[in-house]
């Protein structure tokens, strides 16, 4: 009876242990259940986190784009968009945005370059030569790659030429009318043109031009003295003794000078008084 009692407990033992190890079986599947639930939510919070951060990034370089683009910063503008396409996958986009940043650039420099054009077309119509080529150098570095920036010395040197063939028109004709005051500022103004072989052949007609003008001024000059005009004669003689120096009139009247002063001292009230 005792070995019966004990082969039963035995049993009940064993039927216990199974009941306990399905129990357990069963609670480890459930558990394991809800770790795949659990899991599977984790991984969908993950991705939702992903495309909520993926937005607010994408917007972000949006704006980083747009500040870029209103720092006139170009360069670095299509170096974000480039980034967008690759991160992001927004190639559409991305192209919209070069484009726009293309068109931008172009139209800054097609502003700059307008600039600097007017600049050297100011200073080529006030004959600023040198200036003028110092610019377009100036201009050709900022924008090598344009070709009317490439163009643009040929361009000032021949309106220079151009120039120099209507002042030289104007030069002939002015001898031709014997206007020596007219000849003597044109002469000055070729000065800044000629060569040193084009200068030697006007010599002679500048000569002429020159003597012409000693000879005017004489002349006014003797007569102002004739009549006492002698605030006329000072003005002339001043004339004579500072654009021709070396000429025997200016030193004649360099030794009547002082007499020349008295008179229009004196001859100043009584001018004063009609």
């Amino acid at each position: 009876w005792q070995v019966g009692r004990t082969i039963e407990g035995s049993q009940n033992a064993s039927v216990a242990a199974q009941s306990h190890a399905a129990a357990l079986g069963e609670r480890v599947e459930q558990i394991a259940v809800m770790l795949n639930v659990i899991s599977e939510q984790q991984l969908l919070s993950d991705r939702a986190k992903s495309v909520a951060y993926r937005e607010k990034d994408s917007e972000a370089l949006r704006r980083a784009i747009r500040e870029e683009i209103a720092k006139s910063n170009y360069d670095g503008a299509i170096v974000l968009a480039d980034d967008m396409e690759r991160a992001f996958g927004y190639k559409a986009e991305a192209e919209q945005f070069r484009t726009e940043i293309t068109e931008r650039r172009d139209e800054a420099q097609r502003k700059q370059v307008g600039e600097a054009m007017t600049g050297v077309d100011r200073l080529v119509r006030e004959e600023r030569w040198t200036e003028a080529f110092r610019e377009a150098e100036r201009v050709a570095e900022r924008f090598p790659a344009l070709e009317s920036v490439k163009l643009l010395p040929k361009e000032i040197e021949m309106r220079r030429e151009a120039r120099k063939k209507q002042l030289l028109v104007e030069w002939n004709d002015s001898i031709k009318r014997h206007d020596t005051d007219g000849s003597i500022a044109l002469l000055k103004r070729l000065d800044l043109y000629l060569t040193p072989t084009e200068a030697e052949s006007l010599q002679e007609s500048a000569r002429g031009v020159f003597k012409e003008k000693l000879n005017g001024l004489r002349t006014q000059f003797s007569l102002a003295v004739q009549d006492h005009h002698w605030q006329d004669a000072l003005r002339l003689g001043e004339e004579i003794m500072r654009d021709f120096p070396n000429s025997r009139l200016a030193i004649e009247v360099k030794e009547s000078l002082e007499a020349l002063k008295q008179h229009a001292a004196e001859d100043e009230p009584a001018t004063a008084r009609a």
